[in-house]
């Protein structure tokens, strides 16, 4: 994901190093749950970002995901928010630059395929701008001190289809694989 690897704190490292040795059997897409919103942003299957007064919203095709972004002006939670799969996000316009911070993310959960593990404390900054007629350019910082020893930043390209529809995905419709899972 980072060119010289991840900061990990010692514990983090060796967490995922454990669920990759598992064959990532606890993945939360394994289990029809909900991926990080980064690990989103790397997955094949397409999404739709909608824009409304006061919010941006995300729809992915991925297990039917749903994101909230708020955009009406309210700040993030100063306590202890409720966590959440995709987390609680609020955003503003700097020029064309869509400015999206989150916090209140599910404890432990999973930013990447590889298992690479978030805390609860973690914050993500993502910064989305369309290059061009086709590309969109999204830079996401996480800033998580109990995972990682320093805050680290990945920018990539997603390819625009305005013309593409989302198809239905039930995750757990006829899903036989569970029984298959490496240590079930």
């Amino acid at each position: 994901m980072l060119p010289g690897g991840l900061p990990f704190q010692p514990w983090a490292a060796e967490l995922r190093k454990q669920r990759l040795a598992e064959n990532s059997k606890d993945h939360p897409d394994a289990h029809c749950l909900p991926l990080h919103p980064l690990q989103l942003h790397f997955h094949p299957q397409p999404r739709k970002i909608i824009q409304t007064p006061g919010m941006v919203t995300i729809v992915y095709e991925a297990n039917n995901g749903l994101r909230q972004i708020f955009t009406d002006g309210r700040p993030l939670p100063k306590d202890d928010p409720q966590p959440w799969w995709f987390g609680y996000s609020t955003g503003k316009w700097e020029g064309d630059t869509l400015v999206v911070e989150t916090i209140g993310f599910r404890d432990m959960g999973w930013l990447d395929e590889q298992g690479t593990p978030v805390r609860s404390g973690a914050k993500m900054t993502e910064r989305f701008h369309r290059t061009n007629y086709g590309t969109l350019e999204i830079e996401a910082s996480i800033d998580d001190p109990q995972t990682f020893t320093k805050a680290w930043s990945v920018k990539f390209n997603q390819r625009l289809m305005p013309d593409t529809e989302l198809i239905e995905f039930i995750c757990l419709e006829n899903n036989r694989s569970n029984e298959h899972l490496v240590g079930k």
